[in-house]
């Protein structure tokens, strides 16, 4: 067997077993997290509100669940609770709307903590009861951002909920320690989605960003997926409450 044989062996079977939680699948990160549990063995409940998203997600990979959900909505706790055992939480599900401080309406700064803050506590909240009803040692992974450890123009809101999706994490991780439970963020720079290539696509904006990544380039999906596969795995055992900075060195400076 060649090691490349050997190594995708491997990554089938890493995740065997085991069944995973990913919101905001449709799309992006959450997308190729999905793709990428899946591909390594986990059966996975993608959730999204646009089924059309998530049937072409099944279309690629065996082992993918869709479910069509808001999953800000009352409605999707309740459904949680009637899943069962959830071994692996991906927590994508989040917003962006860049504004300058003064200008910021009271519907956007709603909507962004709704989703961004809200939505995480709830579902992890219904996912970790779960978890202890069934003893399951599980992995909770909170997508967070590089903007949940320093501050830019513009980001106010979103620094101030990814901070606080940090902090949750921290406090969710230790208080759960106990039971072998383990809470961990993947904290991304600026990568190449939907959200943010009209971001991108405005060249002193492109500039601005590119300037401060001291690789010099933007990630990809795939980047963020591989942290999120490392922490589900127990190749992570020991780790816990920890952020994983996927930012090409922006928060090394």
């Amino acid at each position: 067997m060649n090691s490349k044989s050997a190594i995708e062996l491997f990554n089938a079977t890493l995740l065997h077993g085991k069944t995973a939680l990913v919101t905001g699948a449709g799309k992006g990160i959450g997308r190729e997290c999905a793709l990428r549990l899946a591909q390594c063995g986990a059966k996975v409940i993608a959730v999204a509100r646009t089924r059309e998203d998530l049937e072409s997600l099944r279309s690629q990979a065996d082992g993918i669940q869709m479910l069509v959900a808001d999953a800000s909505s009352e409605a999707f706790l309740q459904q949680l609770a009637e899943l069962g055992s959830i071994d692996i939480l991906v927590n994508n599900l989040g917003t962006n709307t860049p504004q300058d401080f003064v200008d910021v309406d009271t519907q956007v700064l709603d909507n962004m903590l709704n989703l961004n803050v809200r939505a995480v506590f709830l579902t992890t909240q219904q996912v970790v009861r779960g978890m202890l009803d069934h003893d399951i040692s599980g992995s909770i992974i909170n997508i967070s951002s590089q903007m949940g450890h320093v501050g830019s123009p513009r980001r106010t809101v979103y620094c101030a909920t990814k901070h606080a999706l940090e902090g949750f994490s921290k406090a969710l991780a230790v208080e759960l320690a106990p039971q072998g439970i383990r809470v961990n963020s993947v904290a991304p720079t600026f990568i190449t989605t939907p959200l943010t290539e009209p971001m991108l696509a405005n060249k002193d904006f492109a500039d601005f960003v590119l300037q401060r990544i001291p690789m010099g380039k933007v990630g990809q999906t795939a980047d963020v997926a591989n942290a999120v596969v490392y922490l589900a795995s127990d190749a992570s055992a020991l780790i816990t409450g920890t952020s994983l900075r996927v930012d090409g060195g922006w928060t090394a400076q």
